[in-house]
């Protein structure tokens, strides 16, 4: 039996292996060393932040179903597009949409922060009654997840993929699960781009998806294949 890696480009492959290491070693050390806390991503003023967080957070998944979503959907289309594009500049395209995801989402919890406090800190960020000092127990518990709660996750780094491979292969068809016919990439990507939006901007009270992470990859995917000129596949329409 063929090994399903057996013709896939190097760096889709690659991203692949580290994802999955990534996600049994975070179980499989789960008793000797936290790496969640070590590597997954912390708001920059936290005194959780580390600097290479920016990276690592990419390969950290918080269940099976995260994690499967977005290696399916690696799996799916980032072949395509490293094919298009060539190995190394997916390989940038790929890490610089992840730093783009967590720069949008960062800047959008400073603002919240901000608007809260008045500052895009406070003073004794691991002293939990610090918290309290800003508008009473719902504020506090807000700026408490803003500070001590780390985002984690390929999914900006996803979506960059995504609006790469509807940028480039526009009218393509897809099947989307419980839609009976096919969809242009286009479409699906335009109508994903919508929900992440509404749902961020919402705000909906049990929601801890990093919407704005989504966008930011979307956004500097988009900004990419614009700035780097990155033509159609004369083959496809």
């Amino acid at each position: 039996m063929q090994s399903p890696f057996a013709n896939m480009p190097p760096v889709t492959k690659n991203l692949l292996v580290i994802n999955i290491l990534f996600f049994i070693s975070t179980y499989a050390l789960a008793k000797v060393i936290d790496l969640n806390a070590l590597f997954a991503a912390y708001y920059p003023l936290s005194p959780a932040f580390r600097p290479w967080q920016i990276i690592t957070y990419m390969f950290m998944h918080g269940g099976l179903t995260h994690i499967l979503f977005n290696m399916f959907a690696l799996y799916s289309f980032g072949p395509m597009l490293e094919y298009t594009l060539g190995s190394k500049k997916f390989f940038n395209y790929y890490f610089i949409t992840g730093i783009g995801a967590y720069v949008l989402y960062m800047v959008v919890q400073a603002v919240q922060i901000h608007t809260l406090t008045g500052a895009f800190s406070i003073p004794h960020p691991e002293i939990e009654a610090s918290y309290f000092n800003y508008g009473g127990p719902e504020n506090a518990q807000k700026l408490y997840g803003f500070m001590n709660f780390p985002m984690l996750g390929a999914s900006g780094a996803i979506f960059g993929i995504l609006v790469g491979f509807a940028m480039l292969f526009p009218n393509l068809e897809m099947m989307i699960m419980f839609i009976p016919v096919p969809i242009k990439a286009k479409y699906v990507v335009i109508g994903y781009i919508a929900i992440e939006l509404f749902s961020g901007i919402g705000r909906f009270a049990g929601d801890n998806v990093a919407h704005f992470a989504h966008l930011g990859g979307a956004l500097f995917g988009f900004l990419l294949i614009k700035l780097w000129g990155i033509k159609r596949p004369n083959n496809f329409y």
